[in-house]
């Protein structure tokens, strides 16, 4: 595997592409928006800047990364490419019809990716003429630091497929674990769920959320606090999977509570819009 397509600009799509183009690959990143694209290689650049300034990074392996990644339309992207990564917003209806496009254009043998973290595989895959190519690529953000890369595989999914991706893993540098297509996967079921209770103990006043973080950090040896993984997260885009998850599984442990509602009402994202549970300003 050496041409990877990625679709889909944003923290995600910005975040896959660099890893790649530092692995060797060549990567063509492509969003509508042009925009997009020209705030994507700002960040990667950035994040590559820092790294030689920390000493992480070579100046070779800047250099070299950058030559490899280009940006791009869609079919551009899809069109050569031996593998494809969909990184667009977790809207099943947006999915379908992204792959229903890259399938139209990629070569018969690219292997299709996906970076959801909780929409069913099988679904967002239900109208491609070949469902075997599909797989869940479901990494975390920022990618170039965060070392997990969850890997979906659906019922349909070939043995051959799942093979390739965790070559991928290993020439980027991811852990990579594999599991089923199931509501949720492993990481989002568990985190979210968490997330959720650590919000309705704010909304009760069991604790401040510095406490609630702390308690999780020193008591459990999280890395970091589920209120504020969640402002890095998005409480819109947890929110929005807690109520996907809750519907899912049947589990109002998933249910977004009231607090995060009126927190995402009011504009409060977590660290995106400047503030949520805790203030990001500056």
């Amino acid at each position: 595997m050496q041409r990877i397509g990625i679709v889909g600009a944003g923290t995600m799509g910005h975040g896959i592409a660099q890893v790649c183009a530092m692995a060797g690959y060549e990567v063509i990143l492509a969003d509508a928006r042009p925009e997009a694209l020209a705030h994507a290689l700002e960040q990667v650049r950035a994040n590559l800047d820092k790294g030689v300034a920390r000493g992480k990074v070579s100046e070779q392996i800047r250099a070299t990364a950058l030559d490899r990644l280009s940006t791009g339309s869609l079919q551009q992207a899809s069109r050569g490419a031996e593998l494809v990564i969909e990184a667009v917003p977790e809207r099943l209806e947006l999915k379908q019809q992204l792959f229903a496009q890259i399938e139209a254009v990629a070569p018969e043998g690219a292997i299709l990716a996906t970076n959801t973290s909780s929409l069913s595989i099988a679904s967002i895959g239900a109208k491609l003429a070949d469902r075997g190519r599909l797989i869940g690529t479901h990494f975390f953000n920022p990618v170039h630091i965060m070392a997990l890369l969850e890997v979906v595989v659906a019922d349909a999914t070939r043995p051959g497929v799942l093979e390739a991706i965790e070559q991928l893993g290993a020439r980027i540098g991811k852990e990579v674990i594999v599991v089923k297509d199931r509501p949720g996967f492993a990481t989002s079921r568990l985190g979210v769920c968490l997330g959720m209770e650590a919000i309705r103990m704010v909304e009760e006043d069991v604790a401040s959320p510095e406490d609630i973080d702390k308690a999780m950090v020193l008591g459990y040896r999280h890395p970091i606090g589920p209120l504020r993984l969640t402002d890095l997260v998005g409480l819109d885009v947890r929110m929005h999977i807690g109520t996907h998850l809750a519907r899912e599984l049947g589990n109002r442990a998933f249910e977004p509570p009231e607090l995060m509602r009126s927190m995402v009402a009011e504009g409060r994202l977590g660290k995106k819009s400047g503030r949520g549970f805790y203030d990001w300003e500056g």
